[in-house]
């Protein structure tokens, strides 16, 4: 009988890609995936650090998965991801039979492979990334590719540098032979992954920064569209704005983290801009590019920010009216200098900070996308919408949800559909797009 492998993801976009890279390590191994832990040889939890309570998470799951050992006595436990990294003594002592950092998954294999326990930990961001690892992709239709690995930025609050190590830009040409191999697999929608990815190139020999890559990606025949995050502002210029204008593949979605509205508190964050230089640049990737949607990151209560530095923010949202916000309460992230940082704001204040702000954004998100009623999308369909029999579900260029009537034989499809009502995360419609189209011709 074949082994069986289950994985378990937590946090952004990279740590999805890499999920895909371990699939790919177990299946070239002759394992097949399962979907319940207790039908696992291996289990594996690929983790986040960005904030401490996914990572008290991770010690909680871990501890659930050593249960299931009395009725699987060889299930092998590995941690992956940023946890793994910072936490590999603990989660050593919490019976984690592998525990491998995400600059080592090319040592996974070796790693399965002897069962070895106490696994796989390499210290030290310089080690490169290594291509050419094996890939088990979740969708056929959308793909993530990545380009840079780690971060240089060290801002006060973010455990990522330490997790992921220091920047690494992969060679353009591994960069533009996955795009390739994706889009000949039948990706149509591909999404280039970095923490920074305006930093691409600055560590490699010659002059090949992000834009360049974004015009590479763009020429690979039969690239319907081609997003990417994260965009960091103090890094973001007017020729990548230029080449998201002039590019047909290149998606009206930007997203550029704020994290906060005023200067003080971005300068103590380590943010390295301004925020008359955030809204610069929103004023002018806004001026270049027609129906842009632009989303953001943003956080409240961090250490020392008073009611008028909040108040910047919540002006910063009216004036700039995102399409989404991702909004978090500070909390501290033992490692970071904003741990050290004070004085601490009270929880409760931070809360009725952030219910402030969700209240603000939402209601802007609603009327963004009612002024979009009655206006026709491309939407790429994806899926059959779960809550609603005979509808199927896709997404925007500007990355909004849209459900409307179908049937699976659309799958894949690039439709044009008509928003007829609007909600917080995009559109719905009562009326076919086939229909549509057949009246139109």
């Amino acid at each position: 009988m074949p082994l069986h492998y289950w994985i378990e993801t937590s946090g952004c976009q990279m740590n999805e890609r890499d999920s895909e890279t371990l699939a790919g390590i177990c299946e070239a191994l002759g394992m097949r995936p399962c979907a319940v832990p207790e039908q696992a040889d291996v289990a594996i939890l690929n983790t986040c650090a960005v904030r401490e309570k996914p990572q008290q998470r991770v010690v909680s799951r871990l501890g659930d998965l050593n249960k299931l050992r009395t009725d699987r006595p060889g299930m092998i436990l590995v941690v992956a991801g940023c946890v793994a990294q910072i936490a590999a003594e603990e989660l050593a002592e919490r019976h984690a039979d592998i525990i491998v950092g995400p600059r080592c998954y090319d040592e996974f294999e070796q790693a399965l492979r002897e069962q070895l326990p106490g696994g796989v930990m390499v210290e030290g961001d310089a080690r490169p990334v290594a291509e050419g690892l094996p890939v088990a992709r979740n969708d056929t239709l959308k793909a993530f590719v990545n380009i840079i690995y780690g971060c240089n930025n060290y801002c006060s609050y973010c455990i990522v540098p330490y997790a992921r190590g220091r920047e690494q830009s992969r060679l353009p040409e591994d960069i533009v032979a996955e795009i390739e191999q994706v889009v000949c697999a039948g990706a149509r929608d591909v999404t280039l992954l970095g923490q920074n990815v305006n930093s691409y190139g600055q560590d490699l020999p010659g002059d090949t920064d992000f834009p360049a890559i974004l015009r590479m990606a763009d020429a690979v025949e039969g690239l319907d569209r081609l997003r990417f995050t994260t965009s960091h502002p103090k890094d973001m210029t007017p020729d990548l704005i230029q080449t998201m204008a002039e590019l047909p593949s290149a998606c009206e979605h930007l997203h550029l983290p704020i994290q906060a509205g005023a200067d003080h508190v971005l300068k103590v964050m380590g943010r390295g801009y301004t925020y008359e230089h955030f809204r610069s640049l929103v004023q002018a990737a806004r001026e270049a590019i027609p129906g842009l949607a632009i989303t953001t990151d943003v956080m409240v209560g961090f250490p020392g920010e008073s009611k008028a530095e909040f108040d910047q923010t919540l002006r910063a949202f009216e004036e700039l009216r995102f399409d989404q916000a991702f909004m978090f309460k500070y909390n501290d992230r033992p490692g970071t200098r904003a741990e050290k940082m004070n004085p601490k704001t009270p929880n409760d204040e931070k809360q009725r900070r952030l219910l402030a702000l969700v209240a603000l954004q939402n209601e802007i998100a609603r009327d963004i996308n009612r002024d979009l009623v009655g206006q026709s999308f491309e939407v790429l369909v994806e899926e059959r919408d779960h809550k609603s029999a005979g509808y199927m579900r896709g997404r925007t260029r500007t990355n909004k949800r849209m459900i409307f009537p179908g049937d699976d034989s659309m799958i894949g499809e690039m439709v044009t559909v008509r928003a007829d009502e609007a909600f917080l995360w995009g559109f719905t419609t009562k009326h076919s797009p086939r229909e549509d189209a057949d009246a139109e011709a």
